[in-house]
């Protein structure tokens, strides 16, 4: 009697049916995966306007006032050239340097604010005015 020899590999309908699996799998979690970049980035933007706020706050405690509209954010890292804060102004600044947001933008500093005394604010993904969904505009006024 001869022996029978049988490989032991896999057939090709074993590998059919775990490559169609491993399909299936990739269909229904990569679509939930693919948003969650945008969603960091929607948080990131929200702790540096809470950060920028912070600063602002602590800004307005010592000069009395916050920055106006011409010094901008800028009055938290550089010491403005008026009298009026000099003497009070904290040497290194309130912030180590200003953030861009999450999209390479500058955030947008309102003084006084549309929806309180001030407003930071970035645009989101697109940079413009208004939007929708990650597009949507992201402030300080928001929860």
């Amino acid at each position: 009697m001869k022996m029978q020899r049988r490989s032991k590999g896999f057939t090709l309908i074993e590998i059919l049916v775990v490559v169609s699996i491993l399909a299936i799998l990739g269909a229904l979690i990569v679509p939930k995966i693919m948003d969650r970049p945008s969603e960091a980035r929607v948080v990131a933007a929200k702790q540096d306007i809470g950060a920028i706020v912070a600063a602002l706050k602590l800004y307005k405690l010592d000069i009395g006032r916050y920055p106006s509209q011409s010094q901008g954010l800028q009055a938290l890292i550089t010491k403005p050239a008026d009298d009026q804060t000099s003497g009070n102004w904290k040497n290194g600044g309130y912030l180590e340097r200003l953030p861009k947001d999450p999209w390479g933008h500058d955030y947008l500093y309102l003084i006084p604010g549309l929806h309180g005394d001030i407003d930071v604010m970035s645009y989101g993904a697109d940079g413009q005015s208004g939007g929708e969904g990650f597009d949507a505009d992201i402030g300080n006024w928001m929860p």
